[in-house]
């Protein structure tokens, strides 16, 4: 797992081989199972996840319904609102395969940071990134139908088809179980 953590990271910045070891001193690797429920509606965290493999998500629960809005996967971190805020999750955050994650606090990055600057830097970029990946994602699911939304998840994260439940998905897309059947039959006759 370092190795994937640092071929990441090396993406960014070079290290030495003392900034690895202080990254490794942190104790950062965590095995999560699936199922596990990392945050829930109404705690206040200060946790921060890095998946190094496997997929979490993020949901509402809106009138006994789950409603996906987000997964995360390798190489893919997530920072909840509530962490900044310091104010209750409105989400719930969950894993729904086994994951391995780097949990961190604002603590912990402080302390790196301070010590090695190019890890703000790092950082910094990659919050940037982040930003504009879900402005894109935003603005494509208001402006696409329901088949179109299905189409883009083929084109950009055809992994998550075969890795996420088929209920998650219709709701990550904004749609019903029966609507995505539908959709899925459409294109399949398409050819």
């Amino acid at each position: 797992m370092e190795d994937l953590l640092f071929d990441f990271i090396s993406k960014y910045v070079s290290l030495t081989n003392e900034e690895k070891n202080a990254i490794l001193s942190l104790n950062l690797f965590h095995s999560v199972k699936k199922g596990t429920i990392l945050l829930k509606e109404g705690q206040k965290s200060k946790n921060s996840y890095f998946v190094l493999k496997g997929c979490m998500r993020t949901y509402y629960i809106v009138d006994g319904e789950e409603k996906t809005t987000a997964f995360y996967t390798e190489m893919e971190a997530l920072t909840p609102p509530c962490v900044i805020s310091n104010k209750p999750s409105e989400y719930y955050v969950s894993c729904t395969e086994d994951t391995i994650l780097i949990i961190s606090t604002a603590e912990m990055e402080m302390e790196i940071n301070g010590k090695f600057p190019k890890f703000e830097t790092m950082c910094k970029r990659l919050s940037e990134e982040n930003l504009v990946k879900q402005r894109v994602d935003f603005d494509e699911f208001k402006t696409s139908s329901p088949e179109q939304r299905y189409l883009n998840l083929l084109e950009k994260r055809p992994d998550l088809i075969q890795r996420i439940p088929q209920y998650q998905l219709a709701s990550y897309l904004g749609m019903k179980p029966a609507s995505l059947s539908r959709i899925r039959a459409r294109i399949v006759e398409k050819g």
